[in-house]
């Protein structure tokens, strides 16, 4: 497997401001909710404000250093990393999964040269952050080959999922490791081109964190966040990289992966704000 790397950087607004609780075993726990807005070119070339709402977890004493600082609406810059999770439901007993944000460090900001403009209120009163920073990088492995399909527009979209390993020594002193599965969505000639990756290929992905949704036959409102791939580099097998199979050897797919552009398709984004889980 690739030698992981798990990288994601948000700027945005509280939505509110966060409560502070105590997990079970004492540790400190600090969930935010941030607001933001990316600009990004759609499918006709225009650029959009594409709104994000996401939720990262901060634990142990910064957590309990930041509770007092932070407000609805305050500005602050979170370096953290994808943390997968799985388990079991209760009620019916079937795997549940999810991908959030562990924040590693957060710093409060200014709106600084930004000015007065720098947030809108969204239709629930809360204040999102224009042009914001919503980027993430990881490094990891195909777990299945990807798909690749075509919209009714006949735009290409490809869907894959990375394995990204984290390696890190517990408390006791033991080395553990942790694997995060990611999902990513690529569009148009970036598609086409990672169309042929196979299970086990290491790629380098750089993104938007999004969040799709979608409602169950019983009503029920579903959320899943995944990655909206704008960059993907094919990574090759050899010293430092503990690659299991070497990136598609065609030139043409090579070719149409580097000239490939970063607009997506705005119809299938973000869901409404009166959708959103808080």
């Amino acid at each position: 497997m690739a030698r992981g790397l798990n990288s994601v950087y948000l700027v945005g607004t509280l939505t509110e401001k966060p409560a502070l609780r105590y997990s079970g075993g004492g540790l400190a726990i600090l969930e935010l909710q941030l607001a933001g807005s990316d600009r990004v070119t759609g499918s006709d070339g225009e650029m959009r404000d594409l709104a994000w709402y996401h939720r990262v977890s901060v634990l142990g004493k910064q957590a309990e250093y930041l509770e007092d600082q932070l407000d609805a609406g305050t500005p602050v810059f979170v370096d953290g990393r994808l943390n997968y999770r799985s388990w079991e439901d209760a009620n019916s007993g079937q795997k549940r999964s999810a991908l959030d944000i562990k924040g590693i460090r957060v710093d409060v900001l200014t709106l600084g040269p930004r000015g007065n403009d720098a947030t809108m209120v969204d239709a629930k009163g809360q204040h999102r952050l224009k042009n914001a920073i919503n980027q993430v990088t990881m490094i990891g492995n195909l777990i299945k080959d990807a798909e690749l399909r075509h919209i009714p527009s006949g735009d290409a979209v490809t869907r894959f999922v990375v394995a990204v390993n984290e390696q890190f020594r517990d408390r006791s002193g033991e080395d553990r490791e942790n694997v995060h599965f990611v999902e990513v969505t690529v569009w148009r000639e970036l598609a086409e081109a990672c169309g042929e990756l196979q299970k086990g290929a290491p790629v380098m992905v750089m993104g938007r964190f999004v969040t799709d949704s979608w409602t169950s036959q019983d009503g029920t409102r579903n959320f899943r966040n995944k990655i909206e791939g704008m960059h993907v580099e094919f990574l090759t097998r050899g010293p430092g990289s503990g690659g299991t199979r070497a990136r598609p050897t065609d030139s043409g797919v090579q070719t149409r992966q580097q000239e490939a552009t970063p607009n997506l398709d705005i119809d299938e984004e973000f869901p409404p704000e009166e959708d959103l889980p808080f």
